[in-house]
């Protein structure tokens, strides 16, 4: 009968060697008995006893030596099983549907389990929610996944394991698809220490901090001469406080400008109170008519001190570029926004906007062609501002066009001023693919009223345009146009058209405005400012008497735009269906059908309904090419930038807008509703 079991390999070697040395010893004879044939007949007796020995242990005691080679692998496997039934590592086989097959003792322990697991209708998907079928595919081979159980903290390894067949049934089975099946191996390591350990180390990292106190000129003008040192000894003290109570460093860098470091296991503290500094130090009087406001920026995380403290300004210019009064934390890509209850403060002084006209002309003189762009869907305020950085262009003999991709109805009448007017050349508007054939190393790009790429009517142009000016009123978010060459961001301004206006006065002597473009400037301040009742200062009073000055005329202006009826009759209808929602936000829908600019349209519904008492927000939404529009207006109650921002928006603290692709207006709405309730919640709403 054919055995069953054949030696092979180097063991079926060892065992031929001693039928190997016959030979040798054979030769050895042959030599011997050469020499002399008397001890060759000796080594002959030997030799063949040898020969003899070698026979019988390789022919018989093979099957001994089998039985022993099956003992000792029955012990080693046995061996190996206990070791891994017993290995202090949490380990297991599950099939590719996440069922457990087997589990050592150290498994078991961890899943609650008294005996370890064996053929068993427990799943890993049910044990642990982090492992999902899509997990359990292994694409790459592996995968690694954390869990918490029991209060500790696991990392999951998961790894295909491939059983594979036998040659013989391999060569049996060749019709089949597969001859191997797989499975996965499941490690659990315990990461409780290590985390635990991290947290430390993170929690001892220094976090940088600026604080600026947003109004202190114009706090300490309302106070006293007398009494001015001891309102800034009172913020000081608040402030010094506040930081040390925390073990942290305060320094005072200027008048008004300090440098704080503190831990960073600190910074949980500060969110979960909405860093309070912002709330107490408004609470320091004595006499001020107005109450002092500050900035921080936190910068955390970075690869060096020096890093968080970039950071930080980062963080700080943000805070300011926002309108002040909150608290901004970068911590590595992330930007967290905190604050911004109160109104910003219109600085009366136009230094700054001196200065940035002085640069914009200095970028200017050495670029031969403008471009100037707006954000989508242009709106009167972004088609002022853009005709106004026009006008420098021609003042300083530069060739400059406008882009316009998409031409709206609140637009089109200022627009038709400018097409066919033999003092305008006939390219003036362009649309966004026109302008990118004309780029070169000598094209300097302004963008007026955004600062958001995403947003931008051709964005494309960010990437292909090396100079970069920006121009906006809007408060900024964490999106930003990171690579502009100059940035003008001013937040209390009422609108980019007020900013232009400004600039215009200082950037060049003598610079003629036309009838046209006075008008297009003064309309958009008008529009921005709802007819000057909303976002007002001295300065845009003052930059719409100068538009007056210069040929702007308040009746061509007001005819211009005059609402059509069905827009009128869309107006009125978004105001009659307005729902009250939490006693005090006005929510509505503005009929797009057949309405020309719904958005606009929606916007002039929202500023309606601001006049019903007490509202303090009005948000109405718009569906129009499958985007839903929101337009959020308030008096000084509540911040609807924070609003919008949530929705992925933004604006001025009392004017702001979202937009939503791809969703109903009752998805726009739910969500819209969600956001309310949070801010309620954390009292962001006075």
């Amino acid at each position: 009968m054919k055995e069953k079991f054949k030696i092979r390999g180097q063991l079926r070697t060892y065992m031929q060697w001693p039928l190997y040395l016959s030979a040798l010893w054979i030769a050895a004879n042959a030599v011997i008995g050469a020499v002399s044939a008397k001890a060759g007949i000796i080594m002959a007796l030997f030799t063949l006893l040898y020969i003899g020995i070698a026979v019988w242990l390789y022919v018989y005691r093979r099957k001994r030596l089998l039985g022993g080679l099956v003992e000792f692998s029955a012990e080693y496997s046995w061996m190996q099983k206990n070791f891994l039934a017993e290995l202090e590592l949490p380990y297991g086989i599950a099939d590719v549907d996440g069922r457990i097959l087997w589990g050592n003792a150290a498994l078991s322990e961890v899943l609650g389990e008294e005996k370890p697991l064996k053929a068993t209708k427990k799943n890993l998907m049910t044990l642990f929610p982090e492992i999902t079928r899509e997990a359990l595919k292994l694409k790459d081979g592996t995968a690694v996944l954390h869990t918490t159980r029991n209060d500790r903290n696991y990392q999951i390894r998961l790894k295909a394991v491939l059983m594979k067949a036998s040659s013989e049934n391999t060569a049996e089975t060749e019709d089949m698809d597969s001859a191997e099946e797989m499975l996965v191996a499941v490690y659990l390591f315990d990461e409780t220490e290590i985390l635990t350990y991290k947290k430390m180390v993170d929690d001892q990292k220094m976090v940088a901090g600026l604080i600026y106190l947003d109004n202190y000129d114009e706090a300490l003008e309302s106070v006293e001469e007398v009494r001015r040192s001891l309102l800034t000894a009172l913020i000081d003290r608040k402030i010094t406080k506040y930081i040390t109570n925390m073990n942290g460093i305060v320094k005072k860098l200027e008048k008004d400008k300090y440098f704080i470091a503190i831990k960073q296991s600190y910074i949980g503290e500060l969110k979960e109170n909405r860093f309070s500094i912002l709330e107490e130090v408004k609470t320091v009087n004595i006499g001020n008519e107005m109450a002092v406001t500050l900035s921080i920026g936190l910068g955390m995380n970075g690869d060096s001190y020096y890093r968080n403290y970039e950071f930080a300004r980062i963080a700080i210019d943000m805070a300011l570029g926002r309108g002040g009064d909150q608290a901004v934390v970068k911590d590595g890509a992330r930007i967290q926004f905190f604050g911004g209850k109160a109104p910003q403060v219109e600085k009366t002084t136009r230094v700054k906007a001196r200065v940035k006209a002085h640069a914009l002309r200095e970028l200017m003189e050495t670029k031969d062609r403008l471009l100037i762009m707006g954000h989508r869907l242009t709106d009167v305020d972004s088609f002022g501002a853009a005709v106004g950085i026009y006008r420098i262009a021609t003042a300083m003999n530069k060739k400059a066009n406008i882009i316009i991709n998409e031409v709206t109805t609140s637009v089109r009448p200022m627009q038709e001023r400018f097409i066919g007017n033999p003092d305008y050349p006939e390219d003036l508007f362009l649309t966004g693919a026109k302008a990118a054939e004309l780029v070169d190393a000598n094209t300097i790009l302004v963008v007026v009223d955004v600062n958001r790429p995403s947003i931008t009517d051709a964005p494309e142009l960010l990437r292909m345009v090396k100079t970069i000016v920006v121009l906006d009123h809007h408060r900024q978010s964490s999106e930003i146009i990171d690579n502009a060459v100059l940035s003008y961001v001013e937040p209390y301004a009422s609108s980019a058209c007020e900013m232009v206006a400004e600039v215009l006065q200082y950037i060049a002597d003598g610079i003629k405005i036309k009838s046209a473009e006075a008008d297009a400037l003064y309309a958009g301040i008008v529009i921005d400012t709802h007819n000057f009742t909303n976002q007002t200062g001295v300065r845009t009073f003052e930059a719409a008497a100068f538009l007056k000055r210069n040929g702007a005329d308040v009746v061509r202006v007001r005819k211009l735009f005059r609402d059509d009826l069905e827009d009128y009759k869309a107006k009125a209808e978004a105001v009659r269906e307005a729902e009250i929602f939490e006693g005090c936000f006005a929510i509505s829908v503005c009929p797009s059908e057949g309405i020309g600019s719904p958005t606009v349209v929606g916007a002039q519904a929202a500023n309606e309904l601001l006049d019903i008492a007490g509202i303090k927000a009005s948000i109405v939404m718009s569906h129009y090419n499958n985007t839903v529009f929101l337009s959020a207006r308030s008096i000084d109650e509540v911040n609807v930038q924070v609003m919008m921002e949530k929705l992925g928006g933004g604006g001025h603290r009392t004017i702001a807008g979202a937009q939503l692709a791809d969703v109903s207006i009752e998805e726009a709405k739910t969500r819209l509703k969600a956001v309310i309730k949070e801010m309620i919640e954390k009292g962001d709403v006075s």
